[in-house]
């Protein structure tokens, strides 16, 4: 097996269209690929130098007035692997060009303005990849499932999602959005560890297993997500994860052809480079 093991682009295969289910997912699949850890470490590293590079141009082609930037939103049950993609996906480029924010429980100062507020506060500027590990999406999601809302609110709020999501989509944002899919096992089984290593202790919450109870309603939850909010500029994927070194490669994948796409490139220097080789030349000083 080579390196090259992808066998089809898994933006095709994981995208959400009319008529998904999320029922239907193999959260224990590898759409696309055809290799296993081994290969997909192989891919993952070949690509990493190129995925830098990319997010580099972009970040260089806005200190000349490009305008573009992109924006992964994660969202996935606890133990979906969050924290993997930020660490080894996007922790693969220069941090300097990308911002990552994590939604926790609205603080009072949030509380007092519309739920998009503290989200647009955190949106990334030209040039820079921004990261949300959760989103806005927690507010039709936990909110429903919990009641802690309306139902004709949590209706509004996808409608206010979608304006919202066009809006930054024409001021030049290229918007991914991934849920990470895990079966209710794994899910088990990454709690289980948690508990038995006293190194994630801390990542631990008590918290997680009340969630748990509530596996179908959040199944319920994202179903109705896709459907009301998967669209053709702001299109959601769905990434089997229980195998994490697909994740990782998918969203890595996802990401590649994004930046490609948008074919970043390195500015002209607005300078005589002759003129600037002749100076070094003649500098003198050691």
């Amino acid at each position: 097996m080579t390196a090259k093991a992808w066998t089809d682009d898994p933006a095709d295969l994981l995208r959400v269209r009319e008529g998904f289910r999320i029922a239907d997912v193999d959260t224990g699949s590898t759409p696309g690929f055809a290799g296993g850890k081994a290969e997909a470490e192989a891919v993952f590293a070949r690509s990493a130098d190129e995925l830098s590079e990319l997010q580099e141009r972009l970040f260089a082609e806005s200190r000349s007035g490009g305008t573009k930037r992109m924006l992964l939103v994660l969202q996935a049950m606890d133990t979906g692997g969050k924290g993997g993609i930020i660490r080894h996906v996007v922790g693969a480029v220069d941090p300097q060009g990308v911002k990552v924010h994590g939604f926790k429980a609205p603080t009072e100062e949030e509380l007092k303005h519309d739920f998009l507020w503290r989200v647009r506060r955190q949106l990334p500027g030209p040039g820079m990849i921004g990261v949300f590990d959760r989103s806005h999406y927690e507010d039709v999601l936990i909110q429903r499932v919990r009641q802690l809302a309306p139902e004709e609110t949590i209706e509004e709020r996808y409608s206010l999602i979608r304006a919202f999501e066009d809006e930054i989509v024409a001021d030049d944002t290229v918007l991914i959005k991934v849920m990470l899919h895990v079966s209710a096992a794994e899910q088990k089984k990454r709690l289980t560890k948690r508990l038995e290593r006293p190194d994630k202790h801390w990542k631990y919450n008590p918290a997680d297993l009340d969630e748990r109870q509530l596996w179908p309603q959040y199944q319920h939850a994202y179903q109705l997500m896709f459907d009301r909010t998967a669209t053709a500029d702001a299109p959601w994927f769905v990434v089997p994860a229980d195998h994490k070194w697909y994740a990782r490669l998918a969203v890595q994948r996802l990401l590649l052809d994004a930046l490609r796409n948008l074919d970043p490139q390195w500015p002209k220097a607005d300078f005589d480079v002759k003129a600037e080789k002749r100076r070094l030349a003649a500098d003198t000083i050691s």
